[in-house]
Order: C-alpha cells, then sequence, then structure tokens
C-alpha cells in the first residue's frame, strides 16, 4: 500500500534512505513517496473505470501545491472548501472546469471569486447557501451550476468527529427539503440544477454505508423525477493505519456501480486519504527517554499535536517505527511530544525497540490530515514538506522559520 520499505534495517522512501534525509534537514519533517500518490489515484481510477468518473482529490486532506499539480497533470479534478484552496487549485492549473466547491460556511467574497474563476459546480449545503449563490450570479449576471448535497441519514462505523451523513450534523439537506428545492427552482434564476452531492464521512473502510446512502438517494430520484447531470458521490475510503483495515477499492466500487450505473448521470467522486494517507510520513527525532514514577516510559520527540494533530483530535491511531532497526530489547513507550498539553502524544503504550535519545522514528500514514491540520501553537514553526520520486529528492515547502511566526504581526503602541 505504499513505498517505505526497509532495506538491510534502513528505512527507504522508495529509493532514498530516510537516514540520508535527516543529516541534510532539520526534524520534524514530513516525507512524500509520489509513486504511492500515484498508485492510489490509479486504484481508484481502475475501480470505478466503468462509469468514467471525474476525480476530484479532496485538497482538504493534502494541500501541498507539488503533490496537487502532479494529480492535476494527470487527469484529476480538486474537490476545494475555501477560498484559499481555490487559490492553490488554480496556482497549480487545475482547469475551473475540474473543479467542486464544498463546505457549509461560502462567504459572499469566496462564491463571487469561484463564480468570476468558472468552476464546476458548488455542492450546496443549505437553503441560504442556494440563496447566497443565486444574489451573487444575479449581480454578476452569470448563471451557475450547483449540486445539493443530500444529508441521507446514515451512520457509518467511524469517528463521530468524521461523521457528516446523519441527520444530527451540519451537512447537507434532508430529503423532503431538497424536493421543495427542486420543486422551486424557478425562485433561483441565476442557478442551475445540475446534480445531487453526498458524503457521509471519512475513514470509512465498510462497503454497507456506502450502499446504503446511494439505495436512499437513487429512490428518491425515482420518487421525485428529478432529472440529474451530476451525481457527486463523495469519498470517505478508509486507509490502514495499523489496526484499521484499509478498505478496498475494488469491493466498493462493486457496490456502488450497479447503483448509479447508466443512470443518465456524470459520475463526480472527491477521494483524498484513499489517495493521499499512506504516501506520507511524520519523522522526528528523539530527545529525552523518561521514566515516571509507576515505571511508564515516555519517549520525548521533537514532534507535536501542532504537527501532526490527528491522535489528539481523534484518539487516531498512526504506526510508529524507527528509521534504523537495531538488534534490540523491546520496550512500552508512550511517544509524546514537546507542547504543553497532556494531550500531546503521537503514539500511546506503543512496543517497540528500545528507544534512545538522537535516534529517529516515522510516524507513518500522515499524508492526509497532517500538514493541513499544523499549527504553530506554542509558537513552533510548521515542518517542511519532502517529496521523492524514485532516488530524487525535492524541498516542496521549506520549514518555517521564526520570522515567519511574526510575519504580518505588529506591536502596536498606545
Amino acid at each position: 500500500m505504499h513505498d517505505f520499505t526497509y532495506r538491510e534495517n534502513a528505512l527507504y522512501c522508495e529509493d532514498v534512505p530516510v537516514m540520508d534525509i535527516v543529516k541534510e534537514h532539520r526534524t520534524p519533517f514530513y516525507l512524500y513517496s509520489v509513486s504511492t500518490v500515484m498508485g492510489h489515484f490509479s486504484r481508484i481510477k481502475e475501480a470505478f473505470k466503468e462509469l468514467d468518473p471525474l476525480i476530484c482529490f479532496s485538497m482538504k486532506s493534502n494541500s501541498n501545491l507539488s503533490l496537487c499539480r502532479t494529480l492535476v497533470s494527470s487527469g484529476a479534478g480538486l474537490d476545494i472548501v475555501s477560498g484559499g484552496e481555490l487559490y492553490k487549485a488554480l496556482k497549480v492549473g487545475c482547469p475551473p472546469e475540474r473543479i467542486v466547491y464544498a463546505s457549509v460556511g461560502k462567504t459572499g467574497p469566496e462564491i463571487k471569486q469561484a463564480i468570476k474563476e468558472g468552476i464546476l459546480l458548488f455542492n450546496v449545503e443549505s437553503v441560504p447557501e442556494l440563496i447566497m449563490i443565486d444574489s451573487v450570479a444575479k449581480k454578476m449576471k452569470r448563471k451557475v451550476n450547483v449540486a445539493i448535497r443530500v444529508n441521507p441519514d446514515v451512520r457509518p462505523d467511524t469517528h463521530d468527529y468524521i461523521t457528516t451523513g446523519s441527520k444530527e450534523k451540519k451537512f447537507g439537506i434532508d430529503f423532503r427539503t431538497v424536493e421543495e428545492i427542486f420543486d422551486n427552482s424557478n425562485k433561483y434564476s441565476h442557478v442551475d440544477l445540475k446534480g445531487l452531492h453526498v458524503h457521509i464521512g471519512s475513514q470509512i473502510t465498510d462497503p454497507a454505508p456506502f450502499r446504503e446512502a446511494l439505495e436512499k438517494i437513487m429512490t428518491f430520484i425515482k420518487k421525485s423525477g428529478i432529472a440529474l447531470e451530476w451525481m457527486n458521490i463523495g469519498g470517505g475510503f478508509g486507509i490502514d493505519y495499523g489496526p484499521e483495515k484499509a478498505a478496498d477499492a475494488g469491493e466498493i466500487s462493486s457496490a456502488i456501480i450497479p447503483i448509479v450505473k447508466d443512470k443518465g448521470f456524470k459520475i463526480i467522486l472527491e477521494p483524498g486519504r484513499f489517495i493521499m494517507g499512506n504516501s506520507g510520513i511524520l519523522v522526528a527525532k528523539v530527545i529525552y527517554i523518561k521514566t515516571g514514577s509507576t515505571g511508564k516510559k515516555f519517549a520525548i520527540v521533537d514532534a507535536g499535536m501542532n504537527d501532526l494533530l490527528r491522535p489528539s483530535l481523534y484518539n487516531a491511531y498512526h504506526e510508529i517505527i524507527p528509521v534504523t532497526k537495531r538488534d534490540a530489547e523491546k520496550g512500552v513507550y508512550d511517544i509524546v511530544g514537546p507542547i504543553c498539553e497532556s494531550g500531546d502524544y503521537l503514539g500511546l503504550d506503543r512496543e517497540m525497540q528500545e528507544l534512545i535519545p538522537g535516534e529517529y522514528v516515522a510516524v507513518m500514514g500522515a499524508g492526509a490530515y497532517g500538514y493541513t491540520m499544523a499549527s504553530n501553537y506554542n509558537s513552533r514553526p510548521r515542518p517542511a514538506e519532502l517529496v521523492v520520486m524514485g532516488s530524487q529528492l525535492k524541498v516542496a515547502r521549506a520549514a518555517e522559520t521564526y520570522k515567519d511566526l511574526i510575519r504580518g504581526e505588529k506591536i502596536v503602541t498606545w
């Protein structure tokens, strides 16, 4: 599932030894494998080729310009959720007709810019948003395409924070209201209702919730008689973080394709994590080994929750492995960072080779929702992003400096 492998006890990213990288670049840093990115993109394309979908990579999972450009150059579109992501999408050369725009809180200026650039579709999350888009388009004397995001009230087996398709969540619109929107489409003179959109959550490994959601939507379409040009079936396909099994693209496509094939509309997919998750690692240095009064061992590393928030936010599991394997006794460690929070950890109760200060560990599966969720908490500069293709290593984003921490800030006087 990825191109991070051991060769004679040394961890490699494709054909580059990670230990060679740490000699040239200070930790922590994110390290990405281009072949892994393209391998997973190809798996999605192959699994869904019967539908010939427009695959819009979800930028919120990883908006690194170099990686997004690689995907766009291979025919991918982009799924965006903010004006900033629109800016970056255009920066990497994504044709506007391959951009779809989600988010429950699009602002007037963001909508205006997206209309100006001529994106393919807005995924509309509420009636007030639809009214806003119609109003902005009217002022611009433009007519814009929208897909209405349906909330099918389906609960996949995933963390509550990344469940988005149940009725208690802020995302999407219930079936009754969706039908009212289509029945009263003449109220929105500068909007074309082109499709429906559904996205039920993230890190879903079982095909059943996708099947349930789409069957509900197809029943609704048949009953309401609405005509569609596009059906956006979202993303959310899970990956292998260690104990969690990955979603099988073939199993999921086999569950989905019979439901939506040959129904007269074109298909959009929005995978993010599936393409990018296993393509990246976070490399950190062990600073101290601390033994608490109960005997618990803490491996204190130079990466923390500001660099990778998922373990603290979701109690998410990431496999953590040594950059160099040694013939050593095993120990059980909490792998923790330097942030002044008890919730600052990368992994708890991990059995590993005995760790020593000065060596390096790799946090696996950090390619999605890693850097994009990073912050400057505790006034810590964000890490570099490095990219490998074959035997080539390139800096895709330089590590921030202390000067970057105060960029745009000034000391006011009274």
